[in-house]
């Protein structure tokens, strides 16, 4: 080609970019979003994510930009809120404007809008009161669900005990055990753990629904209901899906890091000693005598931060924050991972520390910025469940075993991955050893 006209050429894209740039960039901060980095044409913000480590990415400009900030994921704005202080206004103190359910593209195809977590509007009000109403009844913050896990954690005991203290990844049988209390609500009985039906019940939830469709199936005629077929059934996944995954992966953190810091494990032997011994199993009721016991599981759930990025949020109404405008639809992710590690509420945030939720004299002591289950209108319908099987599921094994491992484990083996929505432990080999009585 003619340098001539090659360099015409070049010289007309370089116009270009920069005339569509300029154009782009007066329309940008023509609008009152809260600042950011200056997105490109087409592509945003993106090449600001480094590979693998959006969650990591979005804390650094959080630093830069302050605590509200946008951010485009090609044209579309993000508005992100990093910090206790923050999150707390958007979600609690103007909850209304900030409850509704934001785009996730890697769940939207399979959701679309249907189900308890990923709907919006009117469906999402009738779905959240009928869910709400159905786990009452079903027995949600009662004796009976207590009863259950209490039976499948002696079921879990049982399974721990044929592995003769041989080293296991803990994985499958943690998400089977807490599986079996959701299947004990849905369909009524729980699944001994080596039923090749159930294994495929933990891997491929979709099957879930083939197994129960006759039995929940009754739409209501009423064309203004929202309880149809299909709202049910991805409910339920959605009941799954988080009963399951996120109090197993919670489980697998703390053993990780009690294998690491055997003096935790050491001080938790002791109070379950004194509290329970090892002649009756625990109780809900025997949280409330173990304040490190409580602690260590709070510590355990914000040092893990298993969602870091929380479920995206939308406004529902053009929104007025902090002074900046907000238009309807925008959608907003609360970084959950801003609010556990927030300095201004805890001393050593970056480390595994019970302290954090402990008082002078040893008391178990809360925190606002205690947010693992997000907060608000759009709080995590299972939060009573979840804290239940984690203090009787981690009680009753630490009552029965000290956790073990060949693997000397280091600090950044045990600190989450912060890599993308979930932080899920590394894999790794453990061994249960029983306790003398």
């Amino acid at each position: 080609m003619d340098p001539t006209v090659l360099g015409s050429l070049l010289l007309a894209v370089v116009i270009s970019f920069l005339l569509i740039y300029s154009t782009w960039d007066k329309l940008y901060r023509k609008r009152n979003l809260p600042p950011g980095p200056t997105p490109l044409p087409v592509i945003g913000n993106l090449l600001q994510i480094k590979r693998g480590e959006m969650v990591k990415s979005l804390m650094e400009m959080g630093s830069n930009y302050g605590p509200v900030f946008t951010f485009y994921f090609g044209q579309r704005p993000i508005v992100i809120l990093s910090g206790y202080r923050a999150v707390k206004e958007a979600l609690i103190d103007q909850g209304e404007d900030f409850s509704g359910r934001g785009k996730m593209p890697s769940v939207d195809k399979i959701f679309d809008g249907f189900g308890v977590v990923f709907s919006n509007g009117e469906r999402w009000k009738q779905l959240r009161r009928f869910s709400l109403t159905t786990l009452r009844n079903f027995g949600m913050g009662k004796r009976s669900i207590e009863e259950r896990i209490q039976e499948e954690a002696q079921c879990l005991l049982e399974a721990i005990r044929k592995y003769d203290r041989k080293p296991v990844d803990p994985r499958n049988i943690l998400a089977q055990a807490v599986s079996n209390v959701i299947c004990s609500v849905v369909f009524g009985n729980r699944f001994e753990y080596k039923d090749l039906k159930f294994l495929k019940l933990i891997n491929l939830f979709n099957e879930t629904f083939v197994l129960m469709s006759s039995t929940w199936g009754q739409e209501n005629e009423n064309p203004t209901s929202e309880f149809n077929l299909r709202n049910l059934l991805l409910t339920v996944l959605n009941l799954f899906f988080a009963g399951t995954e996120t109090v197993s992966t919670t489980l697998r953190h703390g053993f990780l890091i009690l294998i690491k810091h055997k003096e935790i494990q050491e001080k938790l032997h002791k109070e379950i000693d004194t509290v329970i011994g090892q002649n009756r199993s625990p109780n809900i009721e025997d949280r409330s005598k173990m304040p490190y016991m409580d602690a260590v599981i709070h510590e355990i759930q914000r040092f893990s931060d298993v969602i870091p990025l929380n479920v995206p949020h939308t406004v529902i109404r053009d929104t007025t924050f902090r002074g900046f405008t907000i238009p309807k639809g925008t959608d907003v992710y609360p970084l959950l991972c801003t609010v556990l590690r927030d300095p201004s509420q805890f001393r050593t945030p970056d480390q595994f520390n019970p302290n954090h939720f402990l008082d002078e004299s040893g008391g178990f002591k809360k925190s606002d910025a205690f947010m693992p289950f997000s907060t608000g209108k759009r709080i995590c319908l299972g939060e009573g469940l979840a804290r239940m099987e984690l203090f009787l599921f981690l009680t009753t094994i630490l009552q029965n075993f000290t956790l073990t491992s060949e693997t000397q484990f280091k600090e950044s083996d045990i600190a989450p991955r912060m890599t993308g929505f979930a932080n899920v432990p590394i894999e790794y080999q453990m061994s249960f050893i029983p306790r003398m009585a």
